[in-house]
C-alpha cells in the first residue's frame, strides 16, 4: 500500500511520464499544478484526521469514462462530451484520497481487444514494443505496466479489463456485473460493461474494489454483494480448466505455460478437474456473432453514422452490422444465451472457479494493423467473452512472458458475488498476501475449538468465513471448559479475569445465523470487549457454576497442548 505522501506521489507520476519512452498511453493529462493542488487537498485532508486508504496513490481512468471538467472522447475525436460531474466511481476514489493524473487511449467506444483501433494512436505492449498491448483498455493497462500511475480504470465487456492485464503483465480485476455503478461511463453494451481495476498487485486492486464497489443512485443497474457471498475461497478449492481439445488455438508454448500454472495450482492444493468447454465459448461468440451486438448500434451506431470522419474502421462496420439485426434475432440469442448459462452452471456445480487462459495468442502489431477482417481481434475472445454473458466476476494474473511468444497470462473467472473467491485464488497462485476486496459480512471473535488447527474450524471457512487477525479480549476475562465433543471453551466475564487470546474472523450475515442455530448449551453468541477497545460479536457462554476453571493456562491451546501430554498414548493391541 502507499508508501509515499500524495505530493511525491504525483511528482514521481509526472517525472515518470516525462520520462517514458511510451507512446499514444494518453488523450489528455491533467495539469501536473492541478493534480499537486488536489494532493495538498488530500495531505490536509488527512491532518484534520480524515480516513483515506487510497492517499498516496495515483490513477488514470479510461476515455470512456466521465471526470469532471474533462472530454470524453471514447476515442472520438468528434465526440465532445465534456463532463460536467464524475462518474461515481471516479468520485469515490478521489475521496478516498487517490489523486487523478489523466484519461487513457482505448479502441473506439470500447470495441475491440487489441488496442490499435484508436485514432489517437496504437499503445504498444510494456512488455513488447513489437506486440500490442490488448484492448480496448489499452492506455490503462500500459500506463500501470509502465509505472507511471498506481492503478488504473479500465471497462470490460468481452475481456477488455483482462485482456490488456495479460498483454502488459499485471492485474485486471472484473469485478460482477452492477457492483461498482458504471453511470459516467459510455455505453457499449450497457447489458454488460462493467468498471475494471488495473493494478500491480492482487492486493491493490481489492484494495481499489474495496471503494470503488458502491451502488449509485444515477446508475439503474447497480448491485450489491449479497448476505450469502463468500467472503474466502475454501481451504480446499476445486476449479475446472478446458479439455485439451480446447485449448487448440494456443501455440505450443501457451499450452506449455498453461500447463505449468495448472501445475503450480495443484502444488498449491487445489483440485483440477476437465470440463468441456463448449457452452461457455458458445455463449462467447454471440457477443459478436449474434443478435446481442444489436446493443453496439443502440449504443453508439447513429452517431458513428452521422460521424464518420474519425470513426475507426473495424469499430464502423461492427455498428452498421449491429444496426441489422432485427429485433427478433436479438430475444432468440437472448434465450439461447439463458440456456447456454444453464449448462455453463452445471459444469461448474462443486467448483469453486474456472482457470482459463487469458488471451490464446498474443500478436505481433503488424500482424493486427495488416487483418483488414479482425480476425486476431475475434480470436482473442475466446476465453474472455463469455463471463459478462454469463453474469461472472474473473481476475487476470500474469504467468510467463518471452520474446518469442510474447506474454501469457490465466484467468480465475467466478460465478457472480463469487469475487472474493477468485482474488484469493489469484493472490495464492502469485504468492501474494491475502486481500480482501470488500467491507461486508460481520466480525466474530473465536477463543477455542473454531480457532485455526482446532477441529470445529472448517465450519467457519465452509460457511466462507474469513480470518482477519489475532485478537485478545480486555482484561477481566476467565476461561471454564464446557465439555461436549469436541471439547470447548467458555469466556466469560469477570472482575478478577485475564486478557483472552482468540482470533477474529469474517463472516456472510447469513453464515453466521447457520453457525448460530448449532451451536449447543450453554455456548451462544454475545458482545466481547477487547484489548484494543474495539466490541465485537464473540463465543461466549453462561456459566453454571460446575464447569472446570482453565483460567491459570492462559490460552484455550495452552489447555489443549496440555490436556493431550497429559493423556497417555493408547497401548497398541495385536491379536
Amino acid at each position: 500500500m502507499p508508501t509515499l505522501s500524495p505530493t511525491a506521489a504525483v511528482e514521481r507520476s509526472y517525472a515518470r511520464i516525462a520520462a517514458t519512452h511510451s507512446s499514444h498511453l494518453w488523450i489528455a493529462l491533467q495539469d501536473e499544478s492541478a493534480a499537486l493542488k488536489e494532493a495538498l487537498g488530500v495531505e490536509r485532508a488527512l491532518e484534520a484526521g480524515h480516513e483515506m486508504p487510497l492517499a498516496g496513490l495515483t490513477f488514470a481512468v479510461k476515455d470512456n469514462i466521465d471526470v469532471a471538467a474533462f472530454r470524453t472522447t471514447a476515442a472520438h475525436p468528434g465526440f465532445d462530451r465534456r463532463a460536467v460531474v464524475s462518474a461515481s466511481v471516479v468520485s469515490r476514489l478521489r475521496a478516498a484520497g487517490a489523486v487523478f493524473i489523466g484519461k487513457t487511449n482505448l479502441d473506439q467506444f470500447a470495441t475491440g481487444l487489441v488496442g490499435t483501433r484508436s485514432p489517437f494512436g496504437q499503445p504498444s505492449s510494456a512488455l513488447a514494443p513489437e506486440r500490442v498491448s490488448g484492448g480496448s483498455s489499452s492506455g490503462s493497462a500500459v500506463a500501470v505496466a509502465e509505472g507511471l500511475v498506481d492503478f488504473s480504470l479500465g471497462t470490460d465487456t468481452a475481456g477488455s479489463g483482462r485482456v490488456p492485464a495479460a498483454f502488459n503483465g499485471i492485474i485486471g480485476l472484473k469485478p460482477t456485473y452492477g457492483l461498482v455503478a458504471a453511470d459516467g461511463v459510455v455505453p457499449a453494451c450497457p447489458s454488460y460493461d462493467c468498471v475494471s481495476v488495473f493494478a500491480p498487485t492482487v492486493a491493490l486492486s481489492a484494495a481499489v474494489l474495496r471503494i470503488a464497489s458502491a451502488p449509485s443512485e444515477r446508475y439503474p443497474h447497480s448491485r450489491v454483494l449479497p448476505d450469502t457471498a463468500p467472503l474466502s475461497a475454501p481451504q480446499d478449492p476445486v476449479v475446472a480448466i478446458p479439455q485439451d481439445q480446447d485449448l487448440t488455438s494456443l501455440p505450443e508454448a501457451f499450452r506449455t505455460a498453461f500447463a505449468g500454472a495448472v501445475a503450480q495450482l495443484v502444488s498449491r492444493g487445489v483440485t483440477v478437474q476437465k470440463i468441456d468447454f463448449s457452452p461457455f465459448a458458445e455463449a462467447g461468440r454471440l457477443l459478436y456473432e449474434g443478435g446481442l451486438v444489436a446493443e453496439r448500434a443502440a449504443s453508439f451506431g447513429r452517431f458513428l453514422a452521422e460521424h464518420p470522419e474519425g470513426t475507426d474502421p473495424h469499430v464502423g462496420r461492427i455498428a452498421a452490422h449491429a444496426e441489422e439485426i432485427p429485433g427478433v434475432t436479438v430475444i432468440q440469442d437472448q434465450q439461447v444465451l439463458a440456456e447456454l448459462t444453464r449448462r455453463g452452471r452445471e459444469l461448474l456445480q462443486g467448483v469453486d472457479a474456472l482457470v482459463v487462459p487469458t488471451a490464446p495468442e498474443h500478436p505481433l502489431m503488424k500482424d493486427v494493423l495488416a487483418d483488414g477482417a479482425g480476425l486476431i481481434n475475434t480470436g482473442l475472445g475466446t476465453f474472455t467473452n463469455f463471463v459478462n454473458l454469463m453474469d461472472m466476476a474473473a481476475i487476470a494474473v500474469p504467468v510467463t512472458h518471452t520474446t518469442e511468444d510474447g506474454a501469457f497470462g490465466i484467468t480465475f473467472v467466478t460465478r457472480a458475488f463469487h469475487d472474493q473467491v477468485g482474488i484469493d485464488l489469484a493472490a495464492d497462485f502469485l504468492r501474494e498476501p491475502p486481500a480482501l476486496s470488500t467491507t461486508a459480512g460481520i466480525d466474530l471473535a473465536v477463543f477455542g475449538a473454531h480457532l485455526h488447527g482446532q477441529p470445529l474450524n472448517r465450519q467457519l471457512t465452509d460457511l466462507g468465513g474469513r480470518f482477519i487477525d489475532d485478537i485478545t479480549t480486555a482484561t477481566d476475562h476467565r476461561l471454564y471448559l464446557a465439555g461436549g465433543s469436541p471439547p470447548r471453551p467458555i469466556v466469560a466475564p469477570s472482575a478478577s479475569g485475564i486478557s483472552v487470546p482468540g482470533e477474529l474472523w469474517r463472516l456472510p450475515l447469513t453464515s453466521l445465523g447457520r453457525l448460530l442455530t448449532g451451536l449447543p448449551a450453554p455456548m451462544g453468541l454475545g458482545q466481547v470487549s477487547l484489548s484494543d477497545g474495539r466490541t465485537v460479536c464473540g463465543f461466549i457462554g453462561q456459566v453454571q457454576g460446575v464447569e472446570q476453571d482453565i483460567t491459570s493456562f492462559g490460552s484455550w491451546r495452552a489447555y489443549v497442548d496440555a490436556a493431550s501430554e497429559a493423556t497417555p498414548a493408547p497401548i497398541p493391541v495385536h491379536l
